[in-house]
């Protein structure tokens, strides 16, 4: 308060001319209209730049997002392409083409509806059968699972999220190879479980969990989640959780994966069932 009371008596004559000048202003503007007129168009012009500027800072860093976002999608399908490929000797090719070595193919889809806070939760896309898209087919993100397709409209699709406690997929633990069952059991969207891992396996936190490719939808390394902690169950296995790689909640562009060898696997596996 002293020092307040100090500073009003050094400065109390600029204060005074500020407050007058002010005063003088606001006098000025009121009771004539050319220079009220002029002070508005100042005003907005001044505030017209502002608001310029914010929204090219605003588009600048968007743009920074999306470019981040370009990148990793392109390094993920990238680094994604050795797993595409099947490795055959020249000896079982009866004729030569450009997709005869080709199991995997991606369709690009947008999400249109999404939910993450139900017990059954779905994923509406943007692409239907017009597109190829059919029932049974993968979807992913470049973060990593998301789905798969369950109905099929002519130009819309349906997707059972991953977080749809009837939906469980084979995934690996990469570090030592182990597999088991994984689905989500509700709560929390961002962590699954992963069952029927061996007691001796060697876990960390921080362990990378991948698809394991037992299964004619989805390639074998496709990101699942990291390990988060886990605990025995039974006596005989360890129960995973594991924090999911994909947020749910910002899913935007997916990848819909056509397995081109997919009825083929599946014929030879009922034979053999058979």
């Amino acid at each position: 308060m002293h020092n307040l009371l100090r500073f009003l008596l050094k400065y109390h004559f600029v204060l005074l001319f500020i407050l007058f000048e002010a005063l003088a202003l606001t006098l000025l503007l009121q009771n004539n209209n050319y220079q009220n007129t002029r002070f508005v168009q100042f005003t907005r012009t001044l505030k017209g730049k502002f608001y310029e500027q914010g929204m090219e800072i605003e588009q600048y860093l968007r743009l920074q997002e999306k470019n981040e976002k370009l990148r990793e999608e392109n390094e993920y399908l990238r680094n994604f392409i050795a797993s595409n490929l099947q490795q055959q000797p020249d000896t079982f090719r009866k004729k030569v083409d450009t997709t005869h070595n080709q199991q995997y193919y991606y369709l690009t889809a947008r999400v249109i509806n999404n939910s993450v806070n139900k017990q059954h939760n779905y994923i509406t896309l943007d692409q239907g059968s017009a597109q190829g898209v059919e029932p049974e087919m993968g979807v992913i993100s470049s973060d990593g699972i998301v789905g798969v397709v369950q109905g099929v409209s002519e130009n819309f699709s349906t997707v059972i999220s991953l977080l749809n406690s009837e939906l469980r997929v084979s995934a690996e633990l990469s570090a030592s190879g182990y597999y088991g069952p994984l689905n989500w059991t509700g709560g929390d969207y961002r962590y699954a479980r992963l069952m029927d891992i061996p007691l001796h396996a060697r876990l960390s936190q921080g362990d990378t969990v991948t698809t394991s490719g037992y299964s004619a939808i989805f390639p074998e390394g496709v990101p699942i989640g990291y390990v988060e902690d886990f605990e025995e169950k039974g006596g005989r296995f360890y129960e995973v959780q594991v924090r999911l790689s994909t947020d749910f909640k910002k899913l935007n562009t997916v990848y819909v994966v056509k397995n081109l060898l997919k009825e083929e696997q599946n014929q030879l596996e009922k034979e053999v069932k058979q």
